[in-house]
């Protein structure tokens, strides 16, 4: 019985490397590997030794037999996969960690909790000598993971379990509550440190453009998502969900995820660690339907197989198709899986009571309208051109109105600027080479602030190994200057201005708290969403000892 990857994959590639027989696919030094939706079992080639079950730090490898209903797609999915034509190397690829030649300390600066950073220190120190210190300006740490994942999406949140391991090595501690290029200049920064690496990720959302983007209504996929995990920057939001209709400007995984979160009974997201003002607000929600807006066909939508597979699974939300009639014949084996979950989604009766999802493609916005706040989107249909492979969207002049009393845009993101570093603002990253920045020796960019939003929670494990090769190898040749000032001079730099620091302990005692509270109700935590509140609960405990030696961060 062979075992096989379901949704909840976050593209780690631990399975990779934990598979005696080279059965999961794509690995990281395949051509597809940084464009994969997900990573799949070979159903042939799997000797169901379980050895990936325990290397996932998702859960999200099973064997067949023991999936649920909802899952079973996925032993299709698989085959499908490895059926479609492709050379493998004939085993799994081992990674080529660049070693350091030395053993003397190595001091570095991790700036950023979320997966990229912790990926990044968790590479550094697997070589010896190396003392990585995490900054971040919140108090709480593992950036989307903790703010962005859906709270439906348990299995996704479950990697902080890595996380934890990876917080608990000799040579790591945490700096939280401290914001660079605010509280403390890059410059300073670089000087009680070897090298300093950036890990900021891209939290700009793109804007439409069009008129009326600035009426009441009018808001970002990404704040929604913020405001119902708790996000203290979103603490004390509010949205207007008195309206029965919202539309989504974009169908990537963000928006399906939004949309599934409006459709959702309230009553089922009980039991999860939503956060309490969303859900009280979700209650009283008046939404019934949530139309996605993409600007092209399905076959070039955003969102990826396994999460439509999880909507369409639902018995609880209707899903209906426009602007595209699913019969076009596409090369691609998963795109075809896609088309097809839609087309059977879109086949089903509608259910009384249900709350709907339409997904409307060649569709793009011109136009918000309203006496106030938004009443409506004027919507163009669009013409799909391929060129030499590509489809591109023409606009027609079929205009029409949709009623909406909410509109979220879901269109992209960029990387913000960092005081004193180079940026490239077409691209919206870092100006950087391989991860190193352009023309700043001892300093590097790790995860989307490097490369752009792209990939998924595993990506930056890639990501992470080559700018920490980058890195030590610099180190080797004698590149990276020694810190002109210690740590300890550095602990007493940012206590001058920022009293209340966040060390791993007091990150720890955050969590318990949210988790015993949480535990109370049946769920997996209640989220403090007040920076007060988290300080309060963290405490501002010095020194401690750890290991036989001084934290300074503790």
């Amino acid at each position: 019985m062979t075992h096989v990857v379901t949704q909840a994959c976050c593209g780690d590639a631990s399975c990779v490397f934990a598979c005696p027989v080279n059965a999961i696919h794509p690995t990281p030094d395949e051509p597809d590997f940084a464009l994969a939706e997900m990573l799949y079992i070979d159903p042939v080639s799997c000797v169901d030794c379980g050895a990936c079950v325990t290397a996932c730090p998702v859960g999200a490898i099973a064997p067949q037999d023991k999936l649920a209903e909802s899952q079973l797609p996925f032993v299709d999915i698989n085959a499908v996969f490895h059926d479609a034509p492709r050379e493998h190397p004939p085993q799994a690829p081992v990674p080529q960690v660049v070693a350091r030649t030395s053993s003397d300390e190595l001091r570095v600066a991790v700036v950023g909790s979320g997966p990229a950073a912790l990926y990044a220190a968790d590479e550094l120190l697997k070589r010896p000598g190396v003392q990585v210190t995490v900054l971040d300006r919140l108090p709480t740490p593992h950036g989307l993971v903790r703010s962005g994942v859906a709270p439906d999406h348990a299995s996704t949140r479950s990697i902080d379990g890595l996380f934890r391991q990876i917080e608990d090595q000799d040579g790591f501690s945490y700096v939280l509550g401290v914001e660079i290029g605010t509280d403390v200049s890059h410059e300073e920064l670089a000087a009680h440190h070897h090298a300093v690496v950036y890990a900021t990720g891209a939290s700009r959302d793109r804007p439409l453009g069009i008129p009326g983007e600035d009426l009441a209504g009018s808001d970002t996929a990404t704040a929604f998502v913020a405001w119902y995990n708790g996000h203290p920057d979103h603490a004390d939001r509010t949205f207007d969900l008195s309206g029965e209709h919202a539309v989504i400007v974009g169908n990537g995984n963000v928006a399906l995820d939004v949309a599934r979160i409006l459709a959702t009974d309230p009553d089922r997201l009980a039991s999860t660690d939503i956060a309490d003002h969303a859900l009280d607000e979700l209650r009283d929600s008046s939404v019934r339907e949530i139309v996605l807006l993409g600007r092209r066909g399905a076959a070039q939508a955003a969102f990826t197989l396994p999460e439509l597979v999880g909507l369409v699974a639902r018995d609880d939300i209707d899903v209906v198709v426009q602007g595209d009639d699913l019969t076009a014949d596409v090369p691609d084996p998963m795109t075809r899986e896609k088309i097809a979950a839609l087309r059977a989604a879109a086949s089903r009766p509608s259910r009384p009571g249900a709350r709907r999802i339409v997904f409307r493609f060649a569709a793009s916005p011109v136009e918000l309208r309203g006496d106030g706040r938004v009443e409506d989107v004027r919507v163009c249909r669009n013409e799909l051109v391929e060129t030499a492979g590509v489809v591109t969207p023409v606009p027609t002049r079929d205009v029409e109105a949709v009623r909406a009393g909410l509109v979220l845009r879901s269109i992209g993101y960029r990387g913000v600027p960092v005081p004193g570093l180079p940026f490239d603002e077409t691209r919206g990253i870092i100006s950087n080479e391989s991860g190193r920045v352009v023309g700043m020796p001892g300093t590097y960019a790790v995860g989307w602030i490097k490369r752009g939003p792209s990939g998924f929670i595993g990506t930056n494990r890639s990501c992470a190994q080559e700018t920490v090769d980058q890195l030590v190898a610099d180190a080797n040749a004698g590149l990276l200057a020694a810190p002109e000032r210690g740590e300890d001079e550095l602990r007493r730099l940012v206590r001058s201005r920022v009293p209340a620091i966040v060390g791993i302990d007091g990150w720890r005692a955050i969590d318990r708290h949210e988790r015993a509270a949480g535990a109370r109700e049946g769920r997996p935590r209640r989220r403090m969403r007040h920076v007060a509140q988290m300080l309060e609960v963290a405490g501002t405990a010095g020194a401690v000892r750890r290991r036989g030696r001084m934290s300074l961060w503790r």
